[in-house]
């Protein structure tokens, strides 16, 4: 049996251990989960759906402390942050339990032709079949259960790899799944290499694939889907952000600063670009320093922590080139520019780099936040949708009319008002555009996805 070293992102010191699945035992589980729906069409009945899921609830709210640190040693996410994401977690399995109930059908009008009369018809959402997911580093935990707890909702057998480097709490999750009661075989954990995993989105028993990760991987696999597969894709993104004139600095700072610097802005619609309008973007950034000059940096698992390593050592070195680069091509360098360690990046700022440097053009993910000199809404604008890729933007405004102008020419899925770009909560919907993504997630709407419309039509006459 191989076995992979899960190790601290920080000084790659071992966290545990994961067995490498074969394409034997891949070939299982999809031989289980297409047998599983095949005999089961519409799944576990809702009511044991709902049990299982609010005993795994239950169970994760008992071990929150060890899942958080969990997340923090494999993932390198702040444990202040690391804590957060437990309890969203939790709120996204009951959130599941809950929407069991409202996936439901409707009645189709009937009568309105003579065609149709005498006759009633009504549909009913049954389990699409097998769920597989890819999944990314950045939320170890509540990425998975946005892909996994959905498919378990809906009915649905479902298999999951998850990211190479932050396994432990996705094997953990399911786990708790079949501990709170769910069957064998309704939920199996892969870790394999890309090649065996492209094997596994191809295989034609897949109904449907759910992948959180790079533009340039879940393109590719998209165009290998079999024919009739529904997907969901979520990609990255660089997020713009508009500061107007009459923005309240004081409270703007620290959410922006937040936004920007989370999880060391190893998130996909972390604050990147700064457009200030109104002659404001030096003083902008020297405030966004004076935050950033502040910020603990190192190991995740210590509670001082407020930024964490790179998820990768040559992450760091590929995030310094790009600054690099900026500062030699005109960007002022406000705080920050410089390596910590071989896993840690400074947070920083950098004033009016070039549109075509790699921080302006390119997802940075890491801790840099650049901020625009803009002299007006309609250059904001044109620069913000610049990019092929779109997901969620921010506005800071109290004027109203340059708010919603924003609001409504942004080319994002959504548009976050007086707060960063980086808000979610677990139900609302979210979703690249472009070459961000395809589908739409959030909770609720996963769950519809993974569910098909079947119509009965009675004839009364």
């Amino acid at each position: 049996m191989k076995e992979a070293e899960i190790t601290n992102p920080y000084d790659d010191s071992v966290v545990g251990k994961v067995k490498v699945t074969t394409a034997l035992e891949v070939e299982k589980a999809l031989a289980v989960a297409d047998e599983l729906h095949r005999q089961n069409r519409h799944g576990l009945s809702p009511h044991l759906r709902i049990k299982i899921l609010k005993k795994t609830a239950d169970i994760m709210r008992g071990r929150m402390n060890g899942l958080a640190n969990m997340i923090a040693a494999e993932g390198g996410k702040p444990l202040i942050d690391a804590r957060i994401e437990v309890e969203r977690a939790i709120d996204g399995v009951e959130i599941c339990a809950a929407e069991i109930g409202q996936n439901n059908g409707k009645e189709i009008p009937m009568g309105l032709t003579p065609a149709a009369e005498n006759k009633v018809a009504f549909t009913t959402r049954e389990p699409i079949g097998l769920v597989l997911a890819i999944s990314a580093f950045n939320h170890p935990l509540n990425l998975i259960v946005h892909q996994v707890g959905p498919a378990v909702a809906a009915g649905c057998p479902v298999i999951v790899k998850p990211a190479e480097d932050t396994p432990l709490s996705c094997l953990t999750f399911i786990k708790i799944l079949h501990e709170a009661g769910l069957p064998d075989g309704w939920a199996q954990f892969v870790y394999c290499d890309a090649e065996l995993a492209q094997k596994l989105v191809t295989d034609s028993r897949v109904r449907f694939f759910s992948f959180i990760g790079s533009a340039r991987v879940g393109w590719k696999l998209r165009s290998l889907l079999a024919p009739g597969a529904r997907l969901a894709l979520e990609h990255g993104g660089a997020a713009p952000v508009i500061v107007g004139a009459s923005a309240n600095v004081e409270n703007l700072i620290p959410k922006i600063a937040k936004g920007g610097f989370y999880h060391s802005g190893q998130v996909c619609v972390s604050v990147q670009r700064i457009y200030s309008l109104g002659g404001k973007a030096a003083a902008l950034a020297e405030r966004l320093a004076a935050v950033a000059k502040k910020l603990v940096v190192g190991n995740a698992i210590e509670e001082a922590t407020e930024c964490g390593p790179l998820i990768r050592n040559r992450e760091v070195e590929r995030v310094a080139n790009w600054v690099d680069e900026a500062v030699a091509a005109g960007a002022k360098l406000i705080t920050g520019g410089k390596k910590l360690s071989e896993s840690c990046y400074e947070p920083t700022v950098l004033l009016n780099p070039p549109v075509n440097a790699r921080v302006s053009a390119q997802e940075i993910f890491g801790p840099v936040i650049c901020v625009y000199d803009t002299p007006d809404l309609d250059m904001a604008i044109n620069l913000s949708n610049s990019l092929p890729f779109a997901f969620q933007a921010s506005v800071f405004s109290n004027d109203l009319n340059e708010t919603m102008k924003a609001y409504h020419s942004l080319d994002a899925s959504a548009v976050i008002i007086n707060d960063h770009s980086a808000f979610r909560v677990d139900w609302m919907p979210f979703s690249g555009r472009r070459q961000s993504g395809y589908g739409i997630g959030g909770i609720g709407y996963t769950l519809e996805d993974m569910t098909q419309i079947k119509m009965g039509v009675f004839s009364t006459g």
